[in-house]
């Protein structure tokens, strides 16, 4: 979340500074260990602790068909035991010296991660290299952890009306890619996941070749190096790691439209979608402008397009936002939503959106309003650096996602490029699309109850 900026000489200074600026928390370094691990060093002398993580270009999305939710297991059962490590001692070993520690998985990625004092790192970097291919599945553990599991999914997903329509609507967006899987997976392949399936899918994805290892804070190059290559070094690449093979989405020729019915809907609502680019390696100008289309139509509560009209001057919303994220392997969605006032019908929530859709390509866009999105975006980005743990998860996320060390730095400067008309021809190719997948999350017909 953008902080606030109190004054106007505040937000002036701001709007003066090059875009390059949001680099300033400290000198990137990338190389290579012989066996092909990744290395990242992003110094920031800021605050004593680091941030280690390591990331596997392995996510939901190159999970084998008929084994949904293996990567989210797999990053589970990390935490077990190893030939070393005791089941669950990982993260105590962490908490005993001071730091804390998580993980997480996409379609595109898994991550790990530290947050410790530096004179740990090394530390840290021993127990993360030893469960990089000595982790133990003992099957015990691996039934105990699948209840946990299909728990997750029970409490996260099955338990909410909301999750459960992401989910169906994802499955609509995407016709062939595997994308449309949750990441948790379906329950009915989550109950079928064995010790067998989590080796395999470990043995094949879980290699240094397969990493990227960041390190930020107050950290040297040389020093990370050192310890990067006394602690993963060691490890042998893979000969036989697959390449990230994925279906791709065949063109997208109907309408698609999603209608979920739930007694737990407190406000109903109306989302729309549709595929979008996502940023490519040398070429990231279209998802720039995307970024700025989002944040016009969608972003701020109080000065986008769609909550102003919507939310404020018209009374006609609750809520009323779009999205967008630019990162990814393979083509993404842009999505909007609308969630009415009580009275209006969710057919009407529809062509309010679309509505604001046609407005913004036909009067086009306000310069002051562009200016202040802009203003917004590079803040956005120097605050993001104040924290050594968003900003190493912001280069993983990206480089996992294959763009290059060069990509990301130059980011900062391909968002301060785009233009209104950059914006605007986004828009109508955007917008042009004749296949989009409408959904409606709404409240169950009361039933007549006979006499």
């Amino acid at each position: 979340m953008l902080r606030h900026v109190a004054t106007r000489l505040g937000l002036t200074l701001l709007l003066s500074l090059p875009p390059m600026l949001a680099q300033a928390a400290g000198e990137v370094t990338e190389f290579y260990l012989d066996n092909g691990m990744q290395v990242v060093v992003i110094a920031d002398d800021r605050t004593p602790a680091v941030t280690h993580m390591v990331w596997y270009r392995v996510g939901a999305a190159d999970e084998p068909p008929g084994l949904s939710g293996i990567a989210h297991f797999v990053e589970h059962l990390m935490f077990k035991a190893t030939d070393d490590v005791a089941s669950g001692e990982f993260s105590r070993v962490v908490e005993a010296n001071g730091g804390s520690d998580n993980a997480f998985v996409s379609w595109d990625y898994t991550a790990f991660f530290q947050r410790v004092a530096a004179d740990r790192l090394g530390l840290m970097m021993q127990m993360e290299a030893d469960r990089m291919r000595d982790l133990v599945f003992d099957p015990v553990e691996v039934d105990t952890e699948r209840s946990v599991i299909l728990e997750e999914r029970a409490q996260r997903t099955e338990s909410s009306a909301g999750a459960l329509f992401n989910e169906q609507m994802r499955a609509a967006l995407f016709l062939n890619h595997p994308y449309r899987i949750p990441v948790i997976g379906w329950r009915h392949e989550m109950e079928r996941l064995s010790a067998d399936h989590a080796r395999a899918f470990y043995d094949t994805w879980y290699h240094p070749n397969n990493a990227i290892l960041i390190v930020a804070g107050a950290v040297s190059p040389d020093d990370v190096r050192a310890l990067a290559q006394t602690h993963y070094g060691a490890i042998p690449a893979s000969d036989r790691l697959p390449n990230r093979a994925r279906p791709t989405e065949p063109p997208h020729i109907a309408d698609r439209r999603v209608h979920l019915a739930d007694a737990r809907v407190a406000n109903p609502y109306v989302s729309i979608q549709m595929l979008a680019p996502v940023r490519e390696p040398g070429d990231q100008a279209e998802a720039a402008a995307l970024v700025y289309l989002a944040e016009l139509l969608g972003g701020s509560g109080q000065t986008s397009l769609m909550a102003r009209r919507l939310q404020i001057e018209e009374e006609r919303s609750l809520y009323a936002a779009a999205f967008y994220d630019p990162t990814g392997v393979d083509p993404s969605g842009f999505s909007l939503i609308n969630v009415p006032v009580p009275g209006l019908s969710l057919e009407e929530a529809e062509a309010d959106i679309w509505r604001m859709i046609d407005s913004l390509l036909a009067d086009g866009i306000d310069a002051d309003h562009f200016a202040r999105i802009r203003f917004q975006i590079e803040a956005g980005k120097i605050y993001e650096e104040d924290n050594t743990q968003s900003l190493a998860r912001s280069w993983g996320m990206d480089l996992a996602s294959g763009l290059s060390v060069a990509d990301i730095q130059g980011w900062p400067d391909v968002l301060a490029a785009v233009t209104p008309d950059d914006v605007m021809t986004a828009a109508r190719r955007l917008f042009s699309d004749p296949a989009t997948v409408t959904g409606f999350l709404l409240r169950p017909e009361p039933t007549e109850v006979s006499q």
